[in-house]
């Protein structure tokens, strides 16, 4: 598993007519077996509980794993809280981070967030929080069940069925 934060921009007009910057935050956890992205949160503001409600989901989701999991972050501040260690080293996780000034460890989450900018962000311009929102939840959903992953053949969840099957 990896995870990491991406921003994003939108522009909403004021009454007035001025046009303000706001930016959204994405916090996701990717399958690095299949490229599956596991778990995510947005929000207005980088903040901990959003990382930590996407952390939480992802360890329930992979709970079942009959391997020792990882989860690999860059050092951002938020992959060193306690509360973030903690809660991986309750749940028998090894962490894994990046080395210092080097973000290529971290490549699989990286790659994911540029073919999401790529394919539905760049240019698109948002004006409202929940638009943006609604078109991350979307491609996430594309990205997982119908995108095809030129190595698998198939998308990252229908790669998973068929093996478990």
């Amino acid at each position: 598993m990896t995870t990491d934060t991406s921003e994003f921009k939108y522009f909403v007009t004021g009454k007035d007519g001025k046009v303000t910057i706001k930016k959204a935050y994405l916090d996701a956890y990717l399958d690095m077996f299949n490229g599956e992205i596991i778990s995510y949160r947005l929000s207005e503001r980088p903040n901990a509980q959003a990382i930590h409600d996407a952390q939480l989901e992802a360890i329930e989701r992979t709970s079942d794993c009959p391997y020792c999991r990882t989860f690999h972050s860059n050092r951002g501040w938020t992959y060193q809280m306690k509360q973030y260690v903690n809660l991986l080293k309750n749940n028998q996780i090894f962490q894994s981070m990046s080395r210092k000034g080097n973000c290529l460890d971290n490549s699989p989450m990286e790659n994911f967030f540029g073919l999401l900018k790529q394919e539905m962000y760049h240019g698109v311009i948002y004006t409202r929080f929940e638009e943006m929102k609604q078109a991350i939840d979307k491609y996430i959903y594309y990205y997982n069940y119908k995108r095809i992953k030129s190595k698998f053949g198939c998308s990252p969840v229908t790669y998973r069925e068929r093996l478990a099957a």
